[in-house]
């Protein structure tokens, strides 16, 4: 299950992604913004943004079919009011393309989420772990990558980089 306490400073990081490359001009791919250590020092630089692998954006894509689309629909757009709430304060189906919020989680946190369901009250998310593997969910979000501009695989990817490491130190 999620905790909320672990995903707040992550959406925290994003936002201050998002910021950071609306402000800084044209984006080079490993420049948009230097990582910050726990302590808030500037830390090594970010690798670059990992290339797609066409070969899982395609597994991906046949198991997104079987399991995902019937929610988050065929072409990635979500339900069209899924930042309206409904009656019981849960939400629709978010889009999984570059105009959702999707690119704005670490990987792990898009992992665990598909994989053990969330226990956010506004979230309906089931979870998957019974019937898909962590590879294949993997496979699933390579494919969603895949409709992401170079931007929201950018910012993406600096969230996920800075969790992964903030995990490690």
């Amino acid at each position: 299950m999620i905790d909320r306490r672990a995903a707040g400073p992550v959406l925290l990081l994003a936002a201050a992604l998002v910021v950071s490359a609306c402000t800084s001009g044209t984006n080079t791919g490993s420049t948009l913004v230097p990582p910050l250590t726990p302590g808030g020092t500037a830390a090594d630089p970010v690798p670059p943004t990992p290339q797609l692998d066409a070969v899982r954006v395609e597994e991906g894509e046949a198991l997104y079919g079987q399991y995902c689309s019937s929610c988050h629909g065929a072409d990635l757009s979500g339900d069209p009011e899924w930042k309206t709430p409904n009656a019981d304060g849960s939400y629709r189906p978010p889009p999984h393309d570059s105009s959702g919020h999707t690119w704005h989680h670490s990987d792990g946190l898009l992992l665990t989420i598909t994989r053990d369901g969330s226990d956010f009250p506004e979230s309906r998310m089931p979870s998957f772990g019974a019937t898909l593997t962590d590879d294949e969910i993997a496979a699933i979000f390579e494919f969603i990558k895949a409709s992401w501009g170079p931007e929201e695989r950018d910012i993406q990817w600096r969230v996920t980089w800075n969790e992964e490491n903030r995990e490690q130190s």
